[in-house]
């Protein structure tokens, strides 16, 4: 098992390990005015419905005018591009893995890649935790692995006669687990807290992850020998779960190009960091205050209620799916260069946040339907707002 990974006392964007008078480590929190969350009244949003549409400047000079001002997305824009240019610098194609991640990090959502061998899963999250200028760590999950190995454990100082906590590789920002389910259910149920709460119960006492926190998750759809089925409660932490799918053929002779011409292996120094622990807060808030129309709100309860009552499910999604849909169609449409969120963002999103929440019947698994497939047909059924 590969660990690399910073300690929270050894980064300035990490909480640091200490306990204060109760035992207790609390979370580090920032307190932001209710005027600077409140999001911007967007009467005009309905002749809107263009991708990338300028800010019209408002012909008015009044302070509350210029205060009821667009969002200006172009801070976030450039990063984004920036990423995407790094990525580029290694891996052929996958535009749009690239879009879901980089969606993923501003929505503050943890991701669950599933691809066959050698579809550069892997290579792709390391990739985009050297684009981020934080603590990374990675593991590899195997059947013999412990709790202790993921979360840490506490070892006992005979020159202080008390025992020290010794954070594990989760005490990083961006942590890659390869092949998750190789891990039992033991070691799986230990990243139930820290994914959900971002904090680590050990000995009574609460330690709190670094700030970012994104877990980045592989698995194998094929090869189940010696694989543990993930828990329905683990699954459902997981923002989106994407599928890696084969390069096209144009992609793949690039591939190939590259490689023969003396590009190959995995040159992870040719990707430089271009986005701070403190940028990607700034930017996530940003993203938090994007206008979401009432119609879109109910027609995203719509969609998930709908999984739950449809005849070819038996698990439907929880309300933790329609919170992962609002804030992942907020984060897509920044980075589209919008400042609302539309149907269409709503709609793209519905496979990546709902295939891993729900399942099928018997019947239908027999059939040959797949999750993807019961997520259309919500789609048709539901009324589209406009």
């Amino acid at each position: 098992m590969e660990n690399t990974f910073n300690t929270p006392g050894e980064s300035s964007d990490a909480t640091p390990l200490h306990a204060d008078s109760s035992g207790e480590i609390q979370p580090t929190t920032t307190t932001t005015s209710s005027e600077s969350m409140a999001e911007t009244s967007l009467e005009s949003l309905s002749s809107a419905g263009v991708e990338g549409q300028e800010n019209v400047p408002s012909t008015e000079t009044s302070d509350s005018t210029a205060f009821a001002s667009r969002t200006n997305l172009s801070h976030l824009s450039r990063h984004a591009d920036a990423i995407r240019q790094e990525l580029s610098k290694v891996i052929v194609g996958q535009q749009a893995l690239a879009e879901l991640l980089l969606t993923a990090i501003l929505a503050d959502g943890h991701v669950l890649l599933e691809g066959v061998p050698g579809v550069a899963k892997t290579l792709t999250a390391k990739l985009l935790a050297r684009t981020l200028d934080v603590p990374f760590s990675r593991l590899q999950f195997t059947p013999d692995l412990m709790p202790s190995d993921v979360l840490g454990t506490s070892v006992f100082r005979p020159n202080k006669a008390d025992f020290e906590f010794r954070p594990g590789p989760i005490f990083a920002s961006i942590v890659l687990i390869d092949e998750i389910n190789r891990a039992p259910a033991k070691t799986q149920s230990a990243l139930f807290e820290v994914m959900e709460e971002r904090q680590v119960t050990q000995d009574g006492t609460r330690y709190t992850v670094p700030d970012p926190f994104v877990v980045l998750a592989t698995q194998n759809p094929i090869e189940q020998e010696g694989t543990y089925r993930l828990p329905e409660a683990q699954l459902d932490r997981f923002l989106f779960k994407l599928n890696v799918g084969y390069p096209s053929v144009e992609e793949e002779v690039s591939i190939l190009q590259g490689h023969h011409a003396g590009f190959g292996g995995t040159p992870l120094d040719a990707v430089r960091a271009v986005l701070t622990a403190d940028d990607l807060r700034g930017l996530r808030e940003q993203v938090r205050r994007q206008h979401v129309e009432p119609k879109l709100l109910e027609y995203i309860a719509r969609l998930v209620g709908q999984t739950r009552v449809h005849k070819g499910l038996y698990l439907g999604a929880s309300p933790r799916a329609s919170l992962a849909l609002l804030n992942g169609a907020k984060a897509l449409a920044a980075l589209r260069g919008r400042d609302f969120v539309t149907p269409e963002d709503v709609q793209y999103l519905a496979s990546p946040v709902l295939r891993h929440r729900i399942q099928l019947t018997p019947e239908r698994e027999m059939e040959g339907s797949t999750a993807d497939d019961i997520v259309k047909q919500i789609l048709q059924q539901i009324e589209v707002p406009r």
